[in-house]
């Protein structure tokens, strides 16, 4: 089997896994999925043991950081055992692993996430009002989140905090947001939003270009372009009043690919080379042919063949989604 770096068309070292564990969510937010979500069979779904092994290949093969994402990661049965088996890697080819969730079982799984190696976590909050979290996730779970980013902190763990900014839903709340994240210590991202997959109503109602925020933020605060990268496609800057980090994500108003290394696996062992592309190769089938890891070998330097240069996204009014795929199955 290949041990060669993956490295695509681009000269591109990829060293960056985003894996999906599972397309479930106890959240419905609105920009994200329908009301009415329709989630995959179990059975397309990888095994534990599947997404064990397939992380183990993409660490032989030069993967440095994984970050288990959904969906929801900690909704999944027994997703702990899959965290700690790659925490024995740490240090042995494998320099992070990390998880996105949006917090609801954090206060349930902070202490074992930390005793398995993980170091830090990104957890998904759009609004600190209760009412407005309803609204957006169709669920009423603020308080188990702020419970489980506490119960996080305590246990050791470095909580970012993911924002996506929304015009007249969360708009005029992200100043008192990043004041609350700086104060509890936690960095935070802000996030446009992406055109994946169909939703209640439309994106372009809500689409905030981050220029603007920028734009407002600077007219209200001191704020510094910082060397710090994290290895995914923020950039950030130091905001002198609150002492904290800001990071931006804009794939519409400024492009981030030139930079990218990283690619994605969705729960069914789906891999696609970039987020906003159709461009994927089929691990589920490499995995379970009579030839697993020569098929998952060749489905790898596939992959660095057809990864493409960069994104395509797009949002206008009307317009259907840059990718018909939910942000939940690719595991953004």
């Amino acid at each position: 089997m290949s041990c060669s770096p993956l490295v695509d068309a681009f000269n591109r070292r990829i060293t960056y896994l985003r894996l999906s564990v599972t397309d479930r969510c106890d959240l419905r937010c609105s920009y994200c999925m329908p009301e009415r979500m329709e989630f995959l069979p179990r059975k397309d779904v990888l095994s534990l043991e599947e997404l064990h092994r397939l992380a183990i290949a993409f660490i032989d093969r030069g993967i440095r950081k994984i970050r288990l994402t959904g969906g929801e990661p900690l909704v999944r049965r027994d997703v702990i055992e899959l965290v700690q088996a790659l925490g024995r890697r740490i240090g042995d080819g494998l320099d992070e692993l990390t998880l996105t969730t949006n917090g609801t079982r954090l206060a349930e799984f902070a202490d074992d996430l930390a005793a398995a190696g993980v170091r830090r976590i990104n957890v998904s909050l759009d609004t600190l009002n209760p009412g407005l979290f309803t609204h957006l996730s169709r669920r009423d779970r603020l308080a188990q989140v702020l419970e489980g980013i506490a119960a996080a902190s305590q246990a050791g763990i470095a909580v970012k905090i993911n924002t996506v900014a929304l015009k007249n839903l969360n708009q005029e709340e992200i100043p008192a947001l990043v004041e609350w994240a700086h104060r509890h210590g936690h960095e935070m991202t802000l996030i446009e939003v992406m055109p994946l997959g169909e939703v209640d109503g439309d994106r372009t109602d809500h689409y905030l270009p981050l220029t603007a925020i920028r734009d407002a933020l600077d007219a209200r605060w001191t704020l510094t372009d910082s060397p710090h990268r994290s290895g995914g496609p923020a950039r950030f800057v130091d905001i002198a009043e609150t002492g904290g980090r800001l990071g931006f994500i804009t794939p519409l108003t400024n492009n981030f690919c030139a930079g990218c290394n990283r690619i994605r696996v969705t729960a069914t062992g789906q891999l696609y080379a970039c987020l906003g592309g159709a461009e994927q190769v089929d691990l589920r089938a490499a995995l379970r042919s009579d030839a697993p890891d020569q098929m998952l070998a060749e489905a790898l330097d596939e992959a660095m063949r057809i990864k493409p240069e960069r994104h395509h996204f797009e949002i206008a009014e009307g317009a259907a989604p840059t990718q018909p795929r939910h942000m939940s199955l690719t595991g953004g």
